[in-house]
Protein backbone atom coordinates (compact mmCIF):
# COMPACT_ATOMS: atom_id res chain seq x y z
CA UNK A 1 0.00 0.00 0.00
CA UNK A 2 1.14 3.54 -0.77
CA UNK A 3 2.66 5.38 1.75
CA UNK A 4 0.69 8.39 0.99
CA UNK A 5 0.23 12.12 3.28
CA UNK A 6 -3.29 11.25 4.78
CA UNK A 7 -5.45 13.94 3.33
CA UNK A 8 -8.33 13.05 6.39
CA UNK A 9 -8.65 15.74 8.40
CA UNK A 10 -10.41 14.85 11.66
CA UNK A 11 -11.22 18.16 13.37
CA UNK A 12 -14.03 20.03 11.28
CA UNK A 13 -12.34 23.41 11.87
CA UNK A 14 -9.70 22.76 9.57
CA UNK A 15 -11.70 22.93 7.10
CA UNK A 16 -11.80 26.44 5.26
CA UNK A 17 -13.99 28.18 3.04
CA UNK A 18 -13.76 27.47 -1.08
CA UNK A 19 -16.13 30.15 -2.13
CA UNK A 20 -14.07 33.25 -2.96
CA UNK A 21 -10.84 34.99 -2.46
CA UNK A 22 -12.45 37.38 -0.48
CA UNK A 23 -13.56 34.64 2.02
CA UNK A 24 -11.51 35.15 5.17
CA UNK A 25 -11.11 31.93 7.66
CA UNK A 26 -15.02 31.02 8.61
CA UNK A 27 -14.32 28.38 11.39
CA UNK A 28 -17.58 27.30 13.49
CA UNK A 29 -16.08 26.09 17.21
CA UNK A 30 -16.40 22.42 18.21
CA UNK A 31 -16.06 22.05 21.67
CA UNK A 32 -13.69 24.22 23.41
CA UNK A 33 -11.33 25.08 20.28
CA UNK A 34 -11.92 27.73 17.07
CA UNK A 35 -9.42 29.61 15.15
CA UNK A 36 -8.32 31.85 17.90
CA UNK A 37 -6.78 29.13 20.10
CA UNK A 38 -5.95 25.87 18.28
CA UNK A 39 -2.43 26.02 18.12
CA UNK A 40 -1.94 24.63 21.18
CA UNK A 41 0.61 21.80 20.34
CA UNK A 42 2.92 20.48 17.59
CA UNK A 43 0.11 18.13 16.27
CA UNK A 44 -2.20 20.98 15.45
CA UNK A 45 0.89 22.83 13.43
CA UNK A 46 0.83 19.25 11.67
CA UNK A 47 -2.62 18.72 11.05
CA UNK A 48 -3.29 22.26 9.73
CA UNK A 49 -0.15 21.71 7.51
CA UNK A 50 -1.38 18.44 6.28
CA UNK A 51 -4.68 21.18 5.57
CA UNK A 52 -2.82 22.93 3.13
CA UNK A 53 -1.03 20.05 1.16
CA UNK A 54 -5.07 18.96 1.01
CA UNK A 55 -5.68 21.98 -2.22
CA UNK A 56 -2.40 20.45 -3.94
CA UNK A 57 -5.20 17.71 -5.36
CA UNK A 58 -7.08 20.63 -6.64
CA UNK A 59 -4.06 21.41 -9.17
CA UNK A 60 -5.52 18.58 -10.84
CA UNK A 61 -7.36 20.45 -13.09
CA UNK A 62 -4.81 23.25 -13.65
CA UNK A 63 -3.01 20.47 -15.48
CA UNK A 64 -5.33 18.95 -17.62
CA UNK A 65 -5.98 23.02 -18.58
CA UNK A 66 -2.10 23.15 -19.38
CA UNK A 67 -2.58 20.55 -22.02
CA UNK A 68 -5.56 21.52 -23.71
CA UNK A 69 -4.97 25.23 -23.88
CA UNK A 70 -1.57 24.31 -25.74
CA UNK A 71 -0.78 22.68 -29.61
CA UNK A 72 -0.32 19.33 -27.76
CA UNK A 73 -3.97 18.38 -27.40
CA UNK A 74 -7.66 19.07 -28.25
CA UNK A 75 -10.38 19.30 -25.30
CA UNK A 76 -12.22 16.16 -26.85
CA UNK A 77 -14.85 15.06 -24.50
CA UNK A 78 -18.25 13.65 -25.62
CA UNK A 79 -19.25 16.46 -27.65
CA UNK A 80 -18.47 20.01 -28.84
CA UNK A 81 -20.32 21.53 -25.54
CA UNK A 82 -18.98 18.73 -23.34
CA UNK A 83 -17.56 21.04 -19.93
CA UNK A 84 -17.66 24.26 -22.32
CA UNK A 85 -15.51 25.90 -20.12
CA UNK A 86 -12.52 23.73 -21.50
CA UNK A 87 -14.10 23.72 -24.62
CA UNK A 88 -13.51 27.96 -24.97
CA UNK A 89 -10.04 27.21 -23.54
CA UNK A 90 -8.71 25.03 -25.90
CA UNK A 91 -10.18 27.36 -28.84
CA UNK A 92 -8.56 30.09 -26.81
CA UNK A 93 -12.75 32.05 -26.78
CA UNK A 94 -12.67 31.58 -22.94
CA UNK A 95 -13.89 34.79 -21.07
CA UNK A 96 -14.36 36.31 -17.68
CA UNK A 97 -17.14 33.95 -16.65
CA UNK A 98 -15.07 30.46 -18.08
CA UNK A 99 -16.26 28.57 -14.27
CA UNK A 100 -12.62 26.51 -14.70
CA UNK A 101 -11.03 29.28 -14.76
CA UNK A 102 -12.83 30.77 -11.34
CA UNK A 103 -12.03 27.16 -9.82
CA UNK A 104 -8.07 27.72 -10.23
CA UNK A 105 -8.38 30.71 -9.24
CA UNK A 106 -10.53 29.62 -5.78
CA UNK A 107 -9.02 26.47 -5.09
CA UNK A 108 -5.05 28.46 -5.37
CA UNK A 109 -6.50 30.93 -3.04
CA UNK A 110 -7.63 28.52 -0.78
CA UNK A 111 -4.75 26.57 -0.72
CA UNK A 112 -2.87 30.11 0.39
CA UNK A 113 -5.66 30.95 2.83
CA UNK A 114 -4.27 27.89 4.84
CA UNK A 115 -0.99 28.46 4.69
CA UNK A 116 -1.59 32.08 5.61
CA UNK A 117 -3.93 30.73 9.20
CA UNK A 118 -0.12 29.18 9.66
CA UNK A 119 1.37 32.03 9.39
CA UNK A 120 -0.80 34.01 11.03
CA UNK A 121 0.10 31.88 14.46
CA UNK A 122 3.40 30.69 13.52
CA UNK A 123 5.17 32.19 16.61
CA UNK A 124 2.28 31.05 19.55
CA UNK A 125 4.47 27.83 20.78
CA UNK A 126 7.94 26.92 20.39
CA UNK A 127 8.51 23.18 19.91
CA UNK A 128 11.11 20.83 17.73
CA UNK A 129 10.36 20.58 14.10
CA UNK A 130 8.89 24.07 14.51
CA UNK A 131 11.10 25.58 11.47
CA UNK A 132 10.82 22.33 8.82
CA UNK A 133 6.38 22.97 9.36
CA UNK A 134 6.77 26.60 8.39
CA UNK A 135 9.78 25.63 5.71
CA UNK A 136 6.80 23.23 4.13
CA UNK A 137 4.56 25.54 4.53
CA UNK A 138 6.25 28.41 2.58
CA UNK A 139 6.74 26.34 0.04
CA UNK A 140 3.42 25.19 -1.06
CA UNK A 141 2.21 28.54 -0.52
CA UNK A 142 5.02 29.42 -2.91
CA UNK A 143 3.45 26.31 -5.37
CA UNK A 144 -0.17 27.82 -4.93
CA UNK A 145 0.94 31.60 -6.27
CA UNK A 146 3.00 30.35 -8.81
CA UNK A 147 0.06 28.64 -10.39
CA UNK A 148 -1.90 32.01 -10.02
CA UNK A 149 0.85 33.62 -11.79
CA UNK A 150 0.84 31.23 -14.66
CA UNK A 151 -2.44 31.46 -15.57
CA UNK A 152 -3.60 35.11 -14.63
CA UNK A 153 -0.58 37.32 -14.53
CA UNK A 154 -0.98 40.11 -11.57
CA UNK A 155 -2.71 38.59 -8.72
CA UNK A 156 -3.74 40.05 -5.08
CA UNK A 157 -0.58 39.22 -2.55
CA UNK A 158 -1.50 37.93 0.87
CA UNK A 159 0.93 36.74 2.77
CA UNK A 160 0.52 38.20 6.93
CA UNK A 161 -2.24 36.36 7.78
CA UNK A 162 -6.45 35.24 7.22
CA UNK A 163 -7.77 38.16 5.18
CA UNK A 164 -11.39 39.91 6.14
CA UNK A 165 -13.54 40.64 3.44
CA UNK A 166 -13.28 44.33 4.34
CA UNK A 167 -9.74 44.00 3.28
CA UNK A 168 -10.35 42.34 0.26
CA UNK A 169 -12.04 46.07 -0.85
CA UNK A 170 -8.62 47.57 -0.06
CA UNK A 171 -6.10 45.22 -1.60
CA UNK A 172 -4.85 45.85 -5.57
CA UNK A 173 -3.31 43.23 -7.95
CA UNK A 174 0.32 42.71 -7.18
CA UNK A 175 2.51 43.02 -10.33
CA UNK A 176 3.86 39.82 -10.92
CA UNK A 177 7.41 40.75 -10.55
CA UNK A 178 6.88 41.63 -6.95
CA UNK A 179 5.06 38.25 -6.53
CA UNK A 180 8.20 36.92 -7.98
CA UNK A 181 10.39 38.95 -5.39
CA UNK A 182 8.19 37.23 -2.67
CA UNK A 183 8.34 33.80 -3.74
CA UNK A 184 12.07 33.63 -4.04
CA UNK A 185 12.68 35.17 -0.57
CA UNK A 186 10.13 32.61 1.28
CA UNK A 187 11.73 29.93 -1.08
CA UNK A 188 15.60 30.68 -0.28
CA UNK A 189 14.07 30.93 3.83
CA UNK A 190 12.09 27.20 3.04
CA UNK A 191 15.07 25.62 1.41
CA UNK A 192 17.29 26.33 4.86
CA UNK A 193 15.23 23.95 6.85
CA UNK A 194 13.94 21.88 4.23
CA UNK A 195 15.35 17.97 4.52
CA UNK A 196 16.49 16.35 1.29
CA UNK A 197 14.90 13.39 2.28
CA UNK A 198 11.33 13.22 4.18
CA UNK A 199 10.24 9.83 5.89
CA UNK A 200 6.65 10.68 4.42
CA UNK A 201 6.20 10.44 0.94
CA UNK A 202 5.01 13.56 -0.94
CA UNK A 203 5.93 16.46 1.85
CA UNK A 204 8.42 19.34 0.27
CA UNK A 205 12.30 18.76 0.39
CA UNK A 206 15.37 20.73 -0.28
CA UNK A 207 15.21 19.93 -3.92
CA UNK A 208 11.65 20.42 -4.34
CA UNK A 209 12.07 23.95 -3.06
CA UNK A 210 15.56 24.69 -5.15
CA UNK A 211 13.90 23.24 -8.18
CA UNK A 212 10.78 25.39 -7.59
CA UNK A 213 12.97 28.18 -7.02
CA UNK A 214 14.87 27.75 -10.44
CA UNK A 215 11.78 27.29 -12.52
CA UNK A 216 10.30 31.02 -11.18
CA UNK A 217 14.06 32.70 -11.94
CA UNK A 218 13.80 30.94 -15.17
CA UNK A 219 10.16 32.29 -15.78
CA UNK A 220 11.86 35.78 -15.24
CA UNK A 221 14.60 35.13 -17.50
CA UNK A 222 17.28 35.46 -14.73
CA UNK A 223 19.41 32.58 -15.91
CA UNK A 224 22.22 32.37 -13.86
CA UNK A 225 19.97 32.28 -10.98
CA UNK A 226 17.99 29.78 -12.27
CA UNK A 227 21.27 27.84 -13.77
CA UNK A 228 22.65 28.26 -9.65
CA UNK A 229 19.46 26.56 -8.06
CA UNK A 230 19.36 23.92 -10.55
CA UNK A 231 22.28 23.54 -9.86
CA UNK A 232 21.44 22.66 -6.38
CA UNK A 233 19.47 19.79 -7.25
CA UNK A 234 21.53 18.34 -9.56
CA UNK A 235 24.65 18.05 -7.68
CA UNK A 236 22.94 16.93 -4.81
CA UNK A 237 22.86 13.20 -5.91
CA UNK A 238 19.42 12.92 -4.35
CA UNK A 239 17.70 11.77 -8.10
CA UNK A 240 18.48 10.72 -11.09
CA UNK A 241 16.84 9.53 -14.37
CA UNK A 242 14.21 6.36 -14.42
CA UNK A 243 16.27 3.84 -16.60
CA UNK A 244 13.30 2.97 -17.93
CA UNK A 245 10.79 5.74 -19.74
CA UNK A 246 7.87 3.43 -19.68
CA UNK A 247 7.56 2.57 -15.69
CA UNK A 248 7.87 6.46 -14.68
CA UNK A 249 3.81 6.81 -14.80
CA UNK A 250 2.83 3.77 -13.49
CA UNK A 251 0.85 3.46 -10.49
CA UNK A 252 3.03 0.76 -9.23
CA UNK A 253 5.88 3.11 -9.87
CA UNK A 254 5.17 6.54 -8.17
CA UNK A 255 7.33 8.57 -6.06
CA UNK A 256 10.42 6.91 -7.83
CA UNK A 257 13.89 8.30 -7.98
CA UNK A 258 13.11 10.61 -10.39
CA UNK A 259 10.23 12.03 -8.82
CA UNK A 260 11.47 15.95 -7.51
CA UNK A 261 7.91 16.50 -6.24
CA UNK A 262 4.61 14.67 -6.58
CA UNK A 263 1.01 15.54 -5.83
CA UNK A 264 -0.02 12.38 -3.58
CA UNK A 265 -3.67 10.98 -4.68
CA UNK A 266 -5.99 8.22 -3.42
CA UNK A 267 -8.92 7.10 -4.71
CA UNK A 268 -10.02 5.26 -1.56
CA UNK A 269 -12.05 7.85 -0.05
CA UNK A 270 -15.62 8.35 -0.17
CA UNK A 271 -17.25 12.02 0.18
CA UNK A 272 -16.85 13.79 -2.86
CA UNK A 273 -18.46 13.66 -6.33
CA UNK A 274 -19.09 15.86 -10.19
CA UNK A 275 -20.11 18.72 -7.71
CA UNK A 276 -17.58 19.31 -5.48
CA UNK A 277 -13.79 17.91 -7.06
CA UNK A 278 -11.99 20.03 -4.27
CA UNK A 279 -13.87 17.70 -1.75
CA UNK A 280 -12.06 14.66 -4.15
CA UNK A 281 -9.05 12.58 -2.11
CA UNK A 282 -8.40 11.25 -6.12
CA UNK A 283 -7.23 12.50 -9.28
CA UNK A 284 -10.47 13.19 -11.56
CA UNK A 285 -8.67 14.68 -14.71
CA UNK A 286 -7.51 10.96 -15.39
CA UNK A 287 -10.74 9.96 -15.02
CA UNK A 288 -11.61 12.25 -17.69
CA UNK A 289 -8.42 11.70 -20.39
CA UNK A 290 -9.73 7.40 -20.34
CA UNK A 291 -10.88 6.39 -23.88
CA UNK A 292 -14.25 5.78 -23.87
CA UNK A 293 -13.83 1.91 -23.43
CA UNK A 294 -17.65 -0.03 -23.85
CA UNK A 295 -17.27 -3.49 -24.08
CA UNK A 296 -14.03 -6.59 -24.08
CA UNK A 297 -11.52 -6.91 -22.05
CA UNK A 298 -9.59 -4.15 -22.28
CA UNK A 299 -7.82 -4.23 -18.45
CA UNK A 300 -4.89 -3.14 -17.65
CA UNK A 301 -7.23 0.18 -18.50
CA UNK A 302 -10.53 1.41 -17.85
CA UNK A 303 -12.43 3.81 -19.13
CA UNK A 304 -12.45 7.10 -18.95
CA UNK A 305 -14.29 10.18 -21.01
CA UNK A 306 -12.12 11.15 -23.94
CA UNK A 307 -10.93 14.68 -22.95
CA UNK A 308 -7.70 15.95 -23.50
CA UNK A 309 -6.54 14.05 -26.82
CA UNK A 310 -3.41 14.40 -28.28
CA UNK A 311 -3.06 15.40 -31.92
CA UNK A 312 -1.73 13.94 -35.08
CA UNK A 313 1.04 16.53 -35.08
CA UNK A 314 2.60 15.63 -31.69
CA UNK A 315 2.72 12.13 -32.33
CA UNK A 316 4.63 12.96 -35.57
CA UNK A 317 7.32 14.62 -34.41
CA UNK A 318 8.69 11.84 -32.15
CA UNK A 319 10.67 9.58 -33.46
CA UNK A 320 9.79 5.73 -34.52
CA UNK A 321 13.11 4.93 -32.40
CA UNK A 322 12.19 7.22 -29.73
CA UNK A 323 10.91 4.95 -26.44
CA UNK A 324 8.97 8.32 -25.09
CA UNK A 325 6.21 7.61 -27.87
CA UNK A 326 4.33 4.51 -27.29
CA UNK A 327 4.79 5.50 -22.87
CA UNK A 328 2.99 8.85 -24.02
CA UNK A 329 0.63 8.20 -26.62
CA UNK A 330 -2.28 5.60 -25.98
CA UNK A 331 -2.86 4.67 -30.26
CA UNK A 332 -6.09 3.37 -29.36
CA UNK A 333 -6.50 1.77 -32.81
CA UNK A 334 -3.51 -0.11 -32.40
CA UNK A 335 -4.99 -1.38 -29.35
CA UNK A 336 -8.20 -2.54 -31.00
CA UNK A 337 -5.95 -4.23 -32.82
CA UNK A 338 -4.68 -6.51 -30.49
CA UNK A 339 -8.09 -7.21 -28.54
CA UNK A 340 -10.49 -7.43 -31.48
CA UNK A 341 -13.45 -7.89 -28.79
CA UNK A 342 -12.81 -4.39 -27.12
CA UNK A 343 -15.06 -1.82 -28.07
CA UNK A 344 -15.59 1.64 -27.39
CA UNK A 345 -16.94 5.01 -28.59
CA UNK A 346 -16.04 8.07 -30.85
CA UNK A 347 -15.65 10.98 -28.66
CA UNK A 348 -15.77 14.66 -29.92
CA UNK A 349 -12.66 15.57 -32.01
CA UNK A 350 -11.72 12.19 -31.90
CA UNK A 351 -7.86 11.72 -33.16
CA UNK A 352 -7.38 7.99 -32.33
CA UNK A 353 -5.01 9.32 -29.17
CA UNK A 354 -4.87 9.22 -25.84
CA UNK A 355 -2.57 10.49 -22.92
CA UNK A 356 -1.11 7.35 -21.76
CA UNK A 357 0.94 8.89 -18.94
CA UNK A 358 -2.21 9.61 -17.10
CA UNK A 359 -4.30 7.16 -18.18
CA UNK A 360 -7.22 5.13 -15.89
CA UNK A 361 -5.99 2.04 -14.93
CA UNK A 362 -8.60 -0.69 -13.48
CA UNK A 363 -6.96 -2.14 -10.33
CA UNK A 364 -7.45 1.01 -8.83
CA UNK A 365 -9.58 0.94 -5.31
CA UNK A 366 -11.54 3.79 -6.08
CA UNK A 367 -14.95 5.17 -4.76
CA UNK A 368 -17.59 6.38 -4.51
CA UNK A 369 -17.18 7.11 -8.54
CA UNK A 370 -14.11 5.42 -10.44
CA UNK A 371 -14.43 8.19 -13.27
CA UNK A 372 -13.48 11.25 -11.31
CA UNK A 373 -11.32 9.45 -8.11
CA UNK A 374 -8.68 7.93 -9.75
CA UNK A 375 -4.98 6.99 -7.44
CA UNK A 376 -2.52 8.32 -9.99
CA UNK A 377 -0.12 10.66 -8.70
CA UNK A 378 0.75 13.69 -10.33
CA UNK A 379 4.64 14.22 -11.20
CA UNK A 380 4.91 17.55 -10.52
CA UNK A 381 8.53 18.24 -10.71
CA UNK A 382 10.43 15.38 -12.29
CA UNK A 383 14.06 15.08 -12.72
CA UNK A 384 14.16 15.29 -16.53
CA UNK A 385 12.25 18.39 -16.05
CA UNK A 386 14.94 20.05 -14.17
CA UNK A 387 17.71 18.32 -16.69
CA UNK A 388 15.80 20.30 -19.32
CA UNK A 389 15.10 23.52 -17.67
CA UNK A 390 19.13 23.87 -16.05
CA UNK A 391 20.11 23.14 -19.86
CA UNK A 392 18.13 26.03 -20.75
CA UNK A 393 19.40 28.16 -18.45
CA UNK A 394 22.72 27.29 -18.56
CA UNK A 395 23.02 27.65 -22.37
CA UNK A 396 21.71 31.73 -21.57
CA UNK A 397 23.83 32.27 -18.32
CA UNK A 398 26.63 34.27 -18.15
CA UNK A 399 28.04 32.13 -16.14
CA UNK A 400 27.41 28.38 -16.64
CA UNK A 401 27.70 25.97 -13.72
CA UNK A 402 26.90 23.01 -15.89
CA UNK A 403 26.64 22.10 -19.39
CA UNK A 404 24.02 22.17 -21.22
CA UNK A 405 25.28 19.72 -24.09
CA UNK A 406 25.48 16.92 -21.07
CA UNK A 407 22.11 17.56 -19.45
CA UNK A 408 20.24 17.16 -22.84
CA UNK A 409 22.44 14.03 -23.74
CA UNK A 410 21.36 12.42 -20.67
CA UNK A 411 17.78 13.04 -21.66
CA UNK A 412 18.14 11.73 -25.25
CA UNK A 413 20.70 8.62 -24.19
CA UNK A 414 17.37 8.04 -21.82
CA UNK A 415 14.98 7.91 -24.69
CA UNK A 416 16.59 6.30 -27.00
CA UNK A 417 18.19 3.75 -25.16
CA UNK A 418 21.94 4.97 -26.25
CA UNK A 419 24.34 7.58 -27.22
CA UNK A 420 23.34 7.48 -31.20
CA UNK A 421 20.59 10.13 -31.30
CA UNK A 422 22.19 13.23 -29.27
CA UNK A 423 21.37 16.42 -30.97
CA UNK A 424 23.12 20.24 -30.16
CA UNK A 425 22.28 21.29 -27.37
CA UNK A 426 20.61 24.97 -28.73
CA UNK A 427 18.07 26.98 -27.48
CA UNK A 428 15.59 25.25 -30.01
CA UNK A 429 16.60 22.01 -29.75
CA UNK A 430 16.01 21.92 -26.19
CA UNK A 431 12.86 23.50 -26.16
CA UNK A 432 12.16 20.65 -28.49
CA UNK A 433 12.90 17.96 -26.17
CA UNK A 434 11.18 19.76 -23.18
CA UNK A 435 7.61 18.96 -25.58
CA UNK A 436 9.07 15.18 -26.26
CA UNK A 437 9.91 14.82 -23.16
CA UNK A 438 7.02 16.52 -21.28
CA UNK A 439 3.85 16.11 -23.27
CA UNK A 440 1.07 14.93 -21.45
CA UNK A 441 2.33 16.88 -17.84
CA UNK A 442 0.44 19.91 -18.23
CA UNK A 443 3.37 21.83 -18.33
CA UNK A 444 3.43 22.88 -23.07
CA UNK A 445 0.95 25.83 -23.16
CA UNK A 446 3.57 27.74 -19.84
CA UNK A 447 6.21 26.61 -21.70
CA UNK A 448 4.83 28.26 -24.81
CA UNK A 449 3.87 31.26 -23.47
CA UNK A 450 7.30 32.28 -21.53
CA UNK A 451 9.40 31.85 -24.50
CA UNK A 452 7.52 33.13 -26.97
CA UNK A 453 6.57 30.09 -29.10
CA UNK A 454 2.21 30.75 -28.97
CA UNK A 455 1.94 31.21 -32.99
CA UNK A 456 1.17 27.09 -33.48
CA UNK A 457 -1.55 27.10 -30.51
CA UNK A 458 -5.08 27.74 -32.64
CA UNK A 459 -6.67 30.96 -31.88
CA UNK A 460 -3.98 32.15 -29.98
CA UNK A 461 -4.04 36.00 -29.80
CA UNK A 462 -0.89 37.84 -28.84
CA UNK A 463 -0.86 40.64 -25.75
CA UNK A 464 -3.45 38.73 -24.86
CA UNK A 465 -4.07 34.66 -24.29
CA UNK A 466 -0.55 34.74 -22.96
CA UNK A 467 -2.65 35.35 -19.51
CA UNK A 468 -6.31 33.74 -18.80
CA UNK A 469 -9.26 36.70 -17.71
CA UNK A 470 -9.49 37.18 -14.14
CA UNK A 471 -13.04 35.95 -12.94
CA UNK A 472 -15.80 38.66 -13.37
CA UNK A 473 -17.44 37.66 -9.95
CA UNK A 474 -13.72 37.82 -7.86
CA UNK A 475 -13.20 41.46 -9.52
CA UNK A 476 -16.86 42.37 -8.10
CA UNK A 477 -16.75 41.19 -5.05
CA UNK A 478 -13.38 43.55 -4.37
CA UNK A 479 -15.42 46.01 -5.18
CA UNK A 480 -14.46 46.56 -9.10
CA UNK A 481 -11.40 47.88 -8.29
CA UNK A 482 -8.92 45.44 -10.10
CA UNK A 483 -8.46 46.36 -14.36
CA UNK A 484 -9.70 43.27 -16.23
CA UNK A 485 -6.56 41.47 -18.37
CA UNK A 486 -6.18 43.06 -21.28
CA UNK A 487 -8.26 41.97 -24.50
CA UNK A 488 -10.91 40.76 -21.52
Amino acid sequence: MKNKITYILSIAFILFSLISCDDYLDIAPEGQQNSENYFNNPQDYQDALIGVYDLLSTTALNNILGEIASDNSLCGGENPTDVLDWQQIDDMTQTPDNGALRNVWQWMYAGISRANYIVEFQDKIDFDGKQEVLAENLFLRSYFYFELVKFFGDVPLYTDGRITIAETQSIDRTPKNEIYLKLESDLLTAVESLPWQQIQEGRATKGAAWALLGKIYLYQNKYDEAADAFNKVISSGQYQLVSNFSSIFLNNNENNVESVFEVQYSGSQEGAGFGCFQCLEGNFAVGFMGPRFTNGDYTPYASGFSFNVPVQELVDIYDPADTRKEATIFDIDAFVATRPDVTYNLGSEHTGYFNKKYIPYADDIVLPDQNINRSNNYRAIRYSDVLLMAAEANLQASVQKDNPQDLLDQIRDRAFGDANHRITASLENILSERRLELAGEGIRFFDQVRTGNTSSIPGFTPNKNEVFPIPRIEIELAGNRWQQNQGY
